[in-house]
C-alpha cells in the first residue's frame, strides 16, 4: 500500500481553556476525495490551519506527503493548493490578472507564467472568462477561478475550507463536478470541510469530528450501515424536549430532538413506532421510519445536528 498522503498523529491544539483538537488522529490516502464533517466549532478550520502551516499545534504531528508541517513547512506549502473558506480574489480586477498575482507570489514570471495560466484555465473551463472582472462573476465561476489560482503551482493536495460557502444548489453542483474532474485529470488529493450533509456524501471517506474527537470514520455507505437499525421521527404538537426525556425514560433508548422532531435509531424500529402510538395516542401527530442517512450517524454519535454543537470542549489537564 501506497504512504499515505496526509498524516495526522494525536493532533492538540487549545485556544486558553478551549480544547478545539483533542488528540486527532487520521490517515488520507493519495487520490481520495476526503471530508472533514463536523459543526461550527467542532475544530475543523483548526485542523485546516494546522495542515496549511497557518497554525502550530500543541502537540502531536502532521505530515504532508512526507513532510512535516512544522519542520519543513516551505516544502508543504509547494505542495499544497488551499482555497480558503473567505474569497481570496480581487473583484475589481480580471481574472487573468488575479491569477498573475498569484502566479507572481510564487515566484512565477514572463512564459512560464503565462502558459500556465493557459493551462490552469482551460483545466477549469475559464479561458472565454479570463478578461471578465470577478465582480461580474457568478460565485460558482469565482470559486473556480479560485482553484484555477492554486493550480498555478501544479499541487499535489488541494485542502478546501467550507468551500461552497455562499454558493447556490447550481453552483455547488458545479464545484463538485470540477473537483471530481481534478481528481480524475490532475491525480490530486481533496481533502476539504463542510457542515453540509450532501457535500459529505460525495466524499470517498468521511471523518465526522466534534469537540476536536474523532468520532466516526469511513465511507460514506460504512458509516450509514453502522447503525443498527432504522430511523424513527417523530412529531408531536406537544413540547417535544418533554415527550423525548418520557421516551428516553420509558424505554430505556436515547431521543434526540432535532429541529422539533424527535429522533430514535432502533433495531426493530417497527415494533417500537407501534408501542408508542399505542402508549401516547393523543401526542404523537407524526410518524416516519427511514433508513439512517449520515446526518442520522452524527446525531447518533454526538447527540447534536451540525450547527448546534452540544458537546463541550474537554477542559485541560490540571496538573
Amino acid at each position: 500500500m501506497s504512504q499515505p498522503a496526509i498524516i495526522i498523529r494525536d493532533l492538540v491544539k487549545n485556544f486558553g481553556e478551549r480544547r478545539a483538537l483533542d488528540g486527532l488522529h487520521l490517515q488520507i490516502q493519495p487520490g481520495e476525495i476526503f471530508s472533514i464533517l463536523g459543526p461550527n466549532g467542532g475544530g475543523k478550520s483548526t485542523l485546516f490551519r494546522i495542515l496549511s502551516t497557518l497554525l502550530e499545534p500543541d502537540a502531536g504531528s502532521a505530515e504532508i506527503l512526507g513532510y512535516h508541517v512544522l519542520e519543513d513547512s516551505a516544502a508543504v506549502r509547494a505542495r499544497l493548493g488551499v482555497v480558503f473558506q473567505s474569497p481570496s480574489l480581487d473583484p475589481k480586477l480580471s481574472v487573468e490578472e488575479n491569477l498573475r498575482c498569484g502566479g507572481a507570489l510564487y515566484g512565477l514570471r514572463g512564459k512560464e507564467l503565462r502558459l500556465r495560466i493557459r493551462a490552469a484555465a482551460a483545466a477549469l473551463e475559464l479561458t472565454e472568462r479570463l478578461s471578465d472582472l470577478v465582480e461580474h462573476l457568478s460565485g460558482g465561476l469565482q470559486r473556480r477561478a479560485e482553484i484555477a489560482k492554486c493550480l498555478l503551482t501544479s499541487p499535489e493536495i488541494f485542502i478546501l475550507d467550507e468551500p461552497s460557502t455562499g454558493l447556490d444548489p447550481a453552483a455547488r453542483l458545479d464545484l463538485w463536478a470540477t473537483l471530481e474532474k481534478l481528481r480524475q485529470e490532475k491525480k490530486v488529493t481533496i481533502l476539504y470541510t463542510t457542515h453540509l450533509m450532501e457535500e459529505a456524501a460525495r466524499a470517498d471517506r468521511v471523518a465526522i469530528i466534534s469537540a476536536g474527537k474523532l468520532v466516526a470514520l469511513g465511507t460514506p455507505a460504512e458509516l450509514t450501515s453502522s447503525l443498527r437499525g432504522d430511523v424513527l421521527s417523530l412529531s408531536t404538537a406537544s413540547g417535544a424536549d418533554q415527550l423525548a426525556k418520557k421516551l428516553s425514560e420509558q424505554y430505556g433508548i436515547p431521543a434526540f430532538v432535532i429541529e422539533g422532531e424527535i429522533r430514535i435509531e432502533h433495531d426493530q424500529a417497527y415494533t417500537l413506532a407501534a408501542r408508542i402510538a399505542a402508549d401516547f395516542p393523543n401526542t404523537i401527530t407524526g410518524l416516519r421510519i427511514a433508513s439512517p442517512t449520515l446526518e442520522d450517524v452524527f446525531v447518533a454519535r454526538t447527540g447534536s445536528l451540525f450547527g448546534e454543537e452540544k458537546l463541550e470542549p474537554q477542559p485541560l489537564q490540571k496538573k
